[in-house]
């Protein structure tokens, strides 16, 4: 292994350190963030300079699925999450979305 005393002569073929390639030596130099959270499904797939995010496809109106990707459909769908508003959907429809009533006090029968 070959270590320059100052300046490199050559200028292009090294780095001082090796950290001409795609590899090792050139970790160090990584820094810069090319993503960040997303607004939408919140994974940190937001391409920074693209501005779209790889995960959901915001800030497209749809939602990025693919049918090679029926797992990954399978985690995002409904159902996965909690479901706050939807899980009393069905109860609220079937007593035609009432709002404001109390229930009847029920007689207890002897």
């Amino acid at each position: 292994f070959f270590f320059h005393l100052g300046a490199c002569p050559c200028h292009s073929c090294c780095d001082a350190m090796g950290k001409k390639g795609k590899g090792t030596g050139s970790f160090g130099k990584r820094r810069n963030k090319t993503h960040t959270m997303c607004r939408r499904c919140g994974r940190h797939s937001y391409h920074i300079q693209k501005g779209t995010c790889s995960g959901c496809g915001y800030p497209a109106a749809t939602k990025r699925t693919y049918q090679w990707g029926q797992k990954a459909i399978r985690r995002k769908t409904t159902g996965s999450g909690r479901m706050r508003y939807m899980k009393t959907l069905s109860r609220r429809f079937k007593n035609g979305f009432q709002e404001g009533s109390e229930a009847k006090k029920q007689v207890a029968t002897a």
